[in-house]
């Protein structure tokens, strides 16, 4: 029986220095952000509703934390990202409705902080792999000429105004949908690539830059890396390794490549030893778009917007809630469930709060912190409603 005492206690004191060591040392964090992922596309997420295979999230989420009730800001690509960056609805911003189109000035002000800034400032190294659709301009190789939209944007194009002026260190990307042929790392356009491989370009850039920064890291410089995937976004491109992988049709096909993504980044974590100090944040911008195919995937039993009403642009919740899954070794207790309501703007104030170091003033409006969350406890703050926005400019109260 002594022998019993002795081990337990010896197991509690192990856990709880486990604990406090994750807690009291800067994680480095991941924010994997999924493009027009719906909740009902992840099997862990709605498992009654969902027939695509998604094991690397469901491992994320037996890991760790899944949350029921996380909304986004909007119900469109462009907002939800400001939101996410800056902790403050984008309507507080020029934008009103819709989305940017790029070859125009930032969304985000130069003198506004972003969460990216913010770690910078605390010393982390900084990482955009990913899209960014937030606006910049281009400027001619040669010329130094902004370059309007419909112009040839030509290898050596220049990105003046993009990511790494707005609190990032590193870039590596494209901006929208729609300009997915143009690489771009830092404030370059550096290749014309085949869309098909973007989200494969995208998983190895993000599995080296772990790597890459791994040194740093156990040292004590942490690193925050933003993975805003262009996936399972229009357009629907798996590419040929897992086409017809899914059986229900490309959309399915997508969205288990995008799967298998996430688990690369779970896998360099893993090969180079820093599973335990990293945060990982799994979401999406917005709930499944149309262009999927609802008719088509409801037929082969599976729903993108699972019991929810509504889809990507919309007002209803299936707009706007989204998948949510968070691991933090020592900290968020695996295979848990939470069902308080928390927004992606709150991201800002939660990495405030896990720093234990006050945001600036006149900063980051809207975030709420949720570390209290991740720990088991009920949320305490003074705010009294999420607001949502949809496609069109119409509000919703929460």
């Amino acid at each position: 029986m002594k022998n019993v005492i002795l081990s337990i206690l010896f197991c509690f004191c192990v856990f709880s220095f486990a604990q406090k060591q994750s807690e009291s040392a800067k994680p480095n964090i991941i924010f994997i952000l999924c493009d027009d992922l719906g909740y009902g596309d992840i099997k862990s997420m709605a498992p009654n509703y969902c027939a695509i295979n998604t094991p690397n999230v469901d491992k994320l989420r037996e890991q760790g934390m899944r949350f029921t009730n996380a909304h986004t800001g909007s119900s469109v690509c462009t907002p939800t990202r400001y939101g996410l960056l800056t902790g403050r609805y984008s309507w507080r911003s020029r934008l009103q409705s819709g989305v940017v189109q790029g070859h125009g000035e930032p969304l985000i002000a130069e003198d506004r902080l972003t969460v990216a800034g913010y770690l910078k400032n605390q010393g982390y190294n900084t990482a955009l792999i990913g899209k960014w659709h937030l606006n910049f301009n281009y400027l001619h190789p040669k010329t130094k000429q902004v370059l309007l939209k419909g112009d040839e944007l030509p290898v050596g194009t220049i990105i003046p105004d993009g990511p790494i002026t707005r609190g990032f260190d590193y870039y590596y990307g494209f901006h929208h949908a729609r300009a997915m042929e143009n690489l771009i790392e830092n404030d370059k356009i550096v290749e014309k690539i085949d869309e098909m491989n973007m989200l494969a370009f995208l998983a190895q850039r993000s599995s080296k830059y772990i790597s890459e920064k791994a040194a740093e890291s156990k040292k004590g410089k942490p690193f925050f890396m933003y993975v805003p995937l262009n996936s399972p976004h229009a357009p629907i491109v798996p590419s040929k390794k897992w086409q017809g992988k899914s059986g229900i049709g490309s959309y399915g096909d997508f969205v288990m490549e995008t799967d298998w993504a996430v688990g690369e980044v779970m896998k360099a974590l893993d090969e180079n030893g820093l599973t335990e100090n990293t945060l990982i944040l799994f979401s999406s911008d917005n709930g499944c778009s149309k262009v999927a195919n609802f008719k088509q995937l409801e037929a082969n039993n599976h729903y993108p917007s699972a019991y929810l009403r509504g889809k990507k642009a919309d007002i209803w919740d299936g707009g706007n809630r989204v998948p949510f899954i968070v691991r933090w070794p020592g900290v968020v207790k695996s295979n848990s469930n939470d069902d308080q309501v928390i927004c992606l703007n709150d991201f800002m104030a939660t990495c405030s709060d896990i720093l234990g170091e006050s945001l600036p003033e006149n900063s980051a409006d809207d975030s709420v912190s949720f570390l209290q969350d991740l720990k088991g406890s009920k949320i305490v703050n003074s705010r009294e409603a999420v607001v949502h926005h949809s496609s069109v400019g119409n509000f919703a109260i929460r």
